[in-house]
C-alpha cells in the first residue's frame, strides 16, 4: 500500500525551502533516490554523534552524581548533629542546657561553619572541575578534528577548517574566563589551574601552527606576495597606481570571506594568548611586556621580505635603491591595512594593535634584520681594506640614507590621524632601520668614531686658518643674540660640526644609546675645542707674558670664542633632547655635557683673571714711584695740575689696556675684568697710601682727593658710581677730609661713631690710624 503524500500546509517551511531547491525540475525527480539515500546517510551520522554526546552526557552525570552523594552523606551527618542538639537541650536540665549551649556556640558552631564551608568549597570545586573538564574536552576534539581533516586531506571547503578553528578559538575563551575567575577568587586551587593550563597548551601547540598553515595557504590561493619583478632602478619612485596588483584589494566573494574569517581567527588566538600570558605573570616581580607583533600582519610581510631579497643581493653597492623598494612597498600598501585590516583587528578586541603601524613596524624589521646579517658586515670590512677613507665615505652616505628612511616611515604612521606614541623608545626602536644599532652598540661605537674623524678632518683646515681666529662671528642662527659675544669664527666652525653630529644622534631610537653616542663622538669635539683655544692663549702668555697687545688680543679672542660656545651649549642643553639623555644617566645628577661646560667655563674664569691681574701688575708698576712717595702728601700742590705728575702714566697706561680689552672682549668678561682690577687697585691704595703711616695736611688731602677723582672718572665709563668698587679708598679718603670737630668720636675708637658715619668696610683700628695721619692746621 502506497502511502499518501503529506499536506503542503503541513511542512516547514525550511522543508518546502530544501524540496524547491532540490526537485526544482521534472528531470530532478530522476535524482531523487540518490538524494533519499544521501539524506538517510547524514540522519544516520547525526544519530550517531546524539548517541556519543548521550553517552559523555551520561558519563559526566554520574561523575557528577559521585560528587552529589558525597555532598548528601555530609549534609546528613551535619542535620543528625543538629536534631541531637536540639533534643538535648530540651530534654536537660536548666544549668546543663546553658551549659551545653554555650558549648555549642563556643566549640561546636564554629567547627559545623568550617565543616559547611569546607562542603560548599567541595561543591563549587567539583562544579568548577567539571566545567572546566568540558571546556577542555571541546577544545582538544576541535583541534582532533583540524587534525583530522588534514591528515584525511579532504576537499572541504576552506571555511570549514575556520569554522572548526573558531569553534576551537570560543572554547579556549571560555575556559580562559574561568581560569581568569578562578586565579582571582580561588588562588589556592593553583594545581586545578596548572592542571588545565598544561592540557591548553598542548592543545594550542597543534591550534597555532595549524591556524598560521591555513592563513598561509589563504595567501597562497590569492597569489600573495604580489608580484615584484616590476620594480627596478628606473621606476622605484615611480607613482603606480597598486590596485591592479594588490591581491588584498582584488579579491572578493567567498575568497574575501574566507581570508577575513582567516585573519580573524589568527588575530583571536593571538589576543587568547596575550590573556593568558597576562593571567601567569600576576603576581610576579617585575615589568614584563606582552606586546607582539601582530601575527597576521607577520606572515603577510615575511613573504615581501623573501621576494626582495632577490633584489637587494644586487643592489649592495646602491643601498638606496633598497631603501626606495621597501619605502615604496610599504606607502603602497599601508592604506589598505587601516581600511580592510583594522575593522577585524578591532573585531578580535586586540587592544593597542594598529595594523597601520604594524605593517610598518614589520616591513622596517625585515630591513633591519637583513642589513644586520648581509650589508653591515661588508661595510665594515670595507673599513679595514686599504681604501679605508673611501670606505668611511660610503658608511656615512649609508646613514643618512636610513636616517631619511626613518623620517619617512614616521610620515607614514603619522599620516593615520592617530596621535601615535612613537618618541618612547620601544615604540621608536620598532619603526626605525636604526634600531640595528641596539643590538649591536659595538656599530654604534664605530659609527661614533667614524662621525669624529670626519668632523676633525673637516674642521682642520679651518683651525689652520689664522682669519678664523681673528674674524668676528657676524650673524649666527646658533644663539640669539651672538654679536655680543665677539666671538672668533672658528668656534662657530666648532659647533656647526658640532650640531650636526647631534641633529644626526638624534635619530637613534633609545636615550640611552644617544647618550653614548654623544659622549663618543661630540664630547670630543667640544674637548678639542677647548684644547685650541688654551694652546693659543699659552702661545701668546710664552711669548710677551702678556704685555703686548696683540698678546691681548689673542687672549680676548680665546676668552670670546670659550663664552659663546659655552652660551650655545647652555641653550642646548635646555632642550628636551638633552634633558633626557640627563635624566637616563646613572646618576641623574645633570646634563650629558655638564662636565664640559665646566671646563669651558673654568678657562674662562682663570684667563679672565689673568687679564686683570697682568693690567694691575703694570698699573702697579707704572705707579710705585707715586705710591711709595710719602712726603707729596705733606708739600704744597702744584700749580697748573689737577693730577699728581707721577700718576698720570699710570692713569695712561690703566687706560690703554682698557681700551683694548674693551673693544676686543665680550660685554661679560669685560665686566669681570674692571671689577677685579678696581678691587685689586683699591687693596694697593689703600694698604700704600692710608696705611703707609704717611702724613696729610689740608693740600695733601686735596691732591689725593683729586687723583682718586680722576681715577674713579677712569672706570665711571662702565658704572654710575665708580667709587662705589674702591669702598676702602672711598672710606679712607672721608675720613681724612672730616673736619677736626668731628672725629674725636673715631679717635676714640667708638663703634657706634663709626656706624653713624656709614663707615662699613674699616675696622677700628685702620679707622684710628686714618685719622691720626690727619694733620689739621691752627
Amino acid at each position: 500500500m502506497i502511502e499518501p503524500l503529506p499536506l503542503v500546509s503541513s511542512l516547514s517551511p525550511s522543508v518546502l525551502t530544501f524540496l524547491d531547491t532540490k526537485l526544482h525540475t521534472a528531470d530532478d525527480l530522476v535524482e531523487a533516490s540518490r538524494l533519499v539515500s544521501e539524506l538517510q546517510n547524514d540522519c544516520h551520522l547525526l544519530d550517531q554523534n546524539l548517541a556519543d554526546l548521550n553517552q559523555k552526557l551520561g558519563s559526566c552525570l554520574f561523575a557528577y552524581s559521585a560528587h552529589s552523594e558525597q555532598v548528601g552523606v555530609l549534609f546528613n551527618n551535619i542535620n543528625a548533629k543538629l536534631n541531637s542538639f536540639q533534643s538535648s537541650i530540651s530534654d536537660g536540665e536548666e544549668g546543663k542546657q546553658k551549659e551545653r549551649s554555650e558549648t555549642f556556640l563556643g566549640k561546636e558552631l564554629p567547627a559545623l561553619a568550617r565543616e559547611v564551608a569546607r562542603v560548599e568549597t567541595v561543591r563549587v570545586y567539583a562544579e568548577t572541575a567539571l566545567k572546566l573538564d568540558s571546556l577542555v574536552g571541546d577544545i582538544e576534539d576541535a583541534v582532533s578534528s583540524s587534525v583530522n581533516r588534514n591528515l584525511r586531506k579532504q576537499t572541504s571547503a576552506q571555511n570549514s577548517e575556520v569554522g572548526v578553528h573558531f569553534a576551537a578559538i570560543n572554547a579556549l575563551k571560555l575556559a580562559e574566563d574561568v581560569l581568569s575567575n578562578v586565579s582571582k577568587t580561588r588562588p589556592q586551587w593553583s594545581r586545578l589551574i596548572s592542571a588545565v593550563d598544561h592540557r591548553v597548551d598542548r592543545a594550542l601547540a597543534i591550534l597555532r601552527p595549524q591556524t598560521i598553515a591555513d592563513y598561509r595557504s589563504l595567501l597562497t590561493s590569492l597569489n600573495w606576495p604580489p608580484p615584484l619583478s616590476t620594480l627596478n632602478p628606473s621606476n622605484l619612485e615611480e607613482k603606480r597606481s597598486s590596485e591592479s596588483t594588490n591581491p588584498l584589494f582584488t579579491m572578493h566573494g567567498d575568497l574575501k570571506k574566507q581570508y577575513c574569517d582567516g585573519f580573524l581567527a589568527l588575530c583571536k588566538l593571538q589576543e587568547l594568548q596575550t590573556q593568558r600570558k597576562s593571567r601567569q605573570l600576576q603576581g610576579h616581580e617585575g615589568e614584563f611586556n606582552l606586546h607582539q607583533p601582530l601575527w597576521a600582519i607577520e606572515e603577510l610581510v615575511n613573504p615581501i621580505s623573501i621576494a626582495s631579497q632577490r633584489h637587494f643581493a644586487k643592489w649592495v653597492d646602491k643601498p638606496e635603491l633598497i631603501f626606495a623598494l621597501v619605502y615604496k612597498i610599504t606607502r603602497d600598501y599601508v592604506d589598505y591595512m587601516d581600511e580592510l585590516l583594522q575593522p577585524l583587528v578591532d573585531e578580535a578586541m586586540l587592544s593597542g594593535y594598529s595594523c597601520r603601524e604594524e605593517w610598518i613596524s614589520a616591513m622596517v624589521t625585515s630591513l633591519s634584520t637583513y642589513m644586520a646579517k648581509e650589508l653591515f658586515p661588508v661595510y665594515i670590512n670595507q673599513l679595514y681594506e686599504e681604501n679605508r677613507s673611501q670606505a668611511k665615505v660610503f658608511w656615512l652616505h649609508f646613514i643618512d640614507l636610513m636616517i631619511s628612511f626613518d623620517k619617512k616611515v614616521k610620515t607614514l604612521v603619522a599620516q593615520s590621524g592617530i596621535t601615535l606614541s612613537v618618541d618612547e623608545d620601544d615604540n621608536m626602536q620598532k619603526i626605525s632601520s636604526l634600531s640595528v644599532f641596539c643590538d649591536r652598540p659595538d656599530w654604534l661605537d664605530l659609527w661614533a668614531e667614524i662621525e669624529l674623524s670626519d668632523a676633525i678632518d673637516k674642521l682642520t683646515p679651518e683651525i689652520e686658518d689664522e682669519k678664523k681666529w681673528s674674524t668676528e662671528v657676524k650673524e649666527s642662527a646658533l644663539v640669539l643674540g651672538s654679536e655680543a659675544y665677539r666671538s672668533p669664527a672658528i668656534s662657530s666652525a666648532f659647533l656647526r660640526r658640532l650640531s650636526s653630529i647631534i641633529e644626526r644622534c638624534k635619530s637613534i631610537p633609545s636615550v640611552q644609546l644617544r647618550s653614548r653616542f654623544i659622549r663618543l663622538a661630540g664630547a670630543p669635539i667640544i674637548h678639542r675645542f677647548l684644547d685650541f683655544i688654551l694652546l693659543k692663549c699659552q702661545e701668546a702668555e710664552g711669548l710677551t707674558a702678556l704685555t703686548d697687545d696683540d698678546a691681548l688680543i689673542k687672549v680676548t679672542k680665546s676668552i670670546n670664542g670659550s663664552r659663546y660656545f659655552e652660551s650655545v651649549l647652555k641653550e642646548w642643553c635646555e632642550e628636551v633632547f638633552f634633558l633626557e639623555m640627563g635624566l637616563d644617566g646613572e646618576d641623574n645628577s645633570g646634563g650629558i655635557i655638564d662636565e664640559e661646560i665646566h671646563k669651558l667655563e673654568r678657562f674662562r674664569t682663570e684667563w679672565v683673571e689673568k687679564l686683570s691681574t697682568v693690567v694691575f701688575r703694570g698699573f702697579d708698576a707704572s705707579s710705585h714711584e707715586y705710591i711709595k712717595n710719602k712726603k707729596q702728601w705733606m708739600e704744597k700742590t702744584e700749580e697748573g695740575w689737577a693730577v699728581s705728575k707721577s700718576f698720570i702714566g699710570a692713569l695712561d697706561y690703566l687706560q690703554a689696556k682698557m681700551s683694548i680689552l674693551e673693544i676686543n672682549l665680550n660685554k661679560m668678561d669685560f665686566v669681570a675684568v674692571w671689577r677685579s682690577l678696581a678691587s685689586a687697585i683699591d687693596s694697593l691704595f689703600f694698604n700704600g697710601i692710608f696705611m703707609s703711616n704717611a702724613k696729610f695736611n689740608d693740600r695733601g688731602v686735596e691732591r689725593l682727593d683729586n687723583d682718586l677723582m680722576v681715577l674713579f672718572g677712569v672706570f665711571k665709563s662702565w658704572c654710575l658710581r665708580p667709587e662705589g668698587f674702591f669702598p676702602k679708598s672711598s672710606e679712607g679718603l672721608k675720613l681724612l677730609k672730616m673736619e677736626d670737630k668731628h672725629i674725636r668720636g673715631g679717635l676714640e675708637g667708638s663703634e657706634r661713631w663709626i656706624a653713624m658715619n656709614m663707615i662699613r668696610h674699616l675696622t677700628v683700628t685702620e679707622v684710628e690710624r686714618i685719622l691720626k695721619s690727619r694733620v689739621y692746621s691752627n
